[in-house]
């Protein structure tokens, strides 16, 4: 019944907004059914075969899409992503007007899982947001609340707020922006959505286009990032600073490699060279750098199985500088295949996220527990606000996911997953910040997305045989996402 008046009172909130469509010079990470979209026109070769480096920018889509004879002998499917793709490209590019959005979301629990379309991150959250789109500047301003589900104290959340300038074919951002880096769809090892987004600045192509000169132009589509963050929580080295650099290519159809490397730096505690610290790639017994750094390599292939769209993709992440010798190598594998089901295209994915990592890149049989996203010098390792800003079980954690979702005639998105976990493990003495003691969960989702004017509704519902410590035993719950927009 409590959940009931929070659903009701979200509602009257929501309904008693100002509104608007989303407006951004990207595609933004959130919404499984645009990115299969692209992830279908990618594979039929329609757009370049950028689609793991997110936020994606809008112009390199938008000009593709718009070329002639772009779609000319494609199939009806790849016709009806391209046409969705591009009402909603269209919709968030329009310049010169003011918008502003209002969401809620309530649950009686968050799902402990966190995929691409993770929904609340705490039971209870709401925000407003304003935002405008210039021929060269895109400003938004979002401000909101959660209500945190151990103290039950609220937070305030600026989340998704940012003012992005283009200047020639850069784009330079500051905010709270959410980046997901890697080809899975439930868990991305070194940078993701699990984590709030922290105060940040950075700079990215605006489009993905091949180098012209002839001495690069192999490389094919290709999109580079650098970002640099201030992680501002309590955490036991204050004033960390943090930052990613991601390259991703595209050097034949169908075929997309990514390389990252994040770093946390600077901090109570520790010398602050930010500099030495960009390019100190170096980490062993013999060189013991003073930073903690994460680099990650990830492949991803999409093509078509006879008029089928499929992807196939693995992402690895060393917490040490040498793959071969002494890396400590966290894994994910996964695929994905879109089958014509009564008329709809449904994509059916597995996955594979494993965070026990091994000493070298292979070495499947020789772990290192406690391994991933803990740092001996940096007490609080990869984490911000107390969750990993990586894969969302954390250390010392497996997880194999089954997953369908589909988009009817009449836009109505469904979901369907089941998630076979194993959270932390007996060997890590390090910990792990999802539960106190390692458990076995199996939990199956249902979710589904219905647009009704202005307004967007989404409803998900999960049951697991156990939960995450101190917790035990059988957990049922709903999920409520509101969106309110013109």
């Amino acid at each position: 019944m409590r959940l009931v008046a929070r659903l009701a009172g979200a509602s009257l909130i929501v309904m008693a907004g100002v509104q608007a469509v989303q407006a951004s010079p990207w595609a933004e990470v959130g919404d499984s059914q645009l990115r299969s979209d692209i992830e279908i026109l990618a594979a039929a070769h329609v757009i370049d075969g950028i689609t793991t480096h997110w936020p994606i920018p809008w112009a390199g889509i938008i000009e593709r899409l718009r070329q002639d004879g772009a779609l000319a002998g494609q199939p009806d499917y790849v016709r009806d992503a391209a046409s969705h793709l591009l009402a909603i490209a269209n919709a968030q590019t329009r310049l010169g007007q003011l918008r502003a959005s209002v969401t809620a979301d309530v649950t009686n629990d968050p799902s402990v899982v966190r995929g691409f379309d993770g929904l609340g991150r705490e039971p209870e959250q709401g925000q407003i947001s304003a935002e405008y789109m210039g021929s060269s500047t895109a400003v938004r301003i979002s401000l909101g609340g959660e209500v945190h589900s151990t103290t039950a104290r609220t937070a305030v959340v600026p989340d998704g707020s940012y003012l992005a300038q283009r200047i020639d074919g850069a784009v330079i951002y500051a905010g709270y922006l959410t980046h997901w880096w890697g080809p899975g769809w439930i868990s991305a090892l070194s940078l993701s959505n699990n984590a709030r987004p922290f105060p940040q600045i950075g700079i990215a192509r605006n489009d993905t286009s091949a180098f012209e000169t002839p001495l690069l132009s192999w490389l094919g589509p290709w999109q580079a990032e650098l970002m640099f963050g201030f992680l501002d929580d309590s955490r036991v080295a204050t004033k960390t600073l943090y930052d990613g650099l991601r390259f991703t290519f595209n050097p034949v159809k169908g075929l997309e490699i990514g390389l990252g490397l994040t770093e946390e730096f600077c901090g109570d505690g520790h010398p602050c060279k930010p500099l030495v610290a960009i390019v100190d790639f170096s980490n062993s017994n013999a060189h013991v750098n003073s930073i903690n750094a994460e680099g990650e390599f990830d492949i991803h292939y999409s093509g078509l199985m006879g008029r089928m769209p499929y992807e196939v993709y693995t992402q690895f992440m060393n917490e040490d500088s040498s793959p071969i010798v002494h890396s400590g190598t966290t894994h994910l594998v996964g695929g994905s295949v879109w089958v014509p089901i009564d008329g709809n295209l449904t994509r059916f994915t597995a996955e594979y996220t494993d965070s026990v990592a091994t000493r070298d890149i292979l070495s499947f049989g020789n772990v290192l527990h406690g391994f991933s996203y803990n740092n001996g010098t940096y007490i609080d390792g990869m984490r911000y606000r107390d969750r990993t800003i990586g894969f969302s079980l954390d250390s010392d954690s497996t997880l194999a996911t089954l997953q369908a979702a589909w988009r009817t005639q009449a836009d109505w998105s469904y979901t369907v997953s089941f998630h076979h976990m194993a959270v932390s493990n007996p060997n890590n003495l390090r910990g792990n910040v999802v539960t106190s003691s390692p458990v076995h969960i199996n939990m199956g989702e249902a979710r589904v997305s219905i647009p009704f004017h202005s307004l967007n509704i989404e409803l998900a519902g999960r049951l697991q045989d156990d939960q995450p410590r101190p917790d035990h035993g059988f957990e049922a719950s709903i999920e409520a996402a509101l969106t309110y927009r013109l």
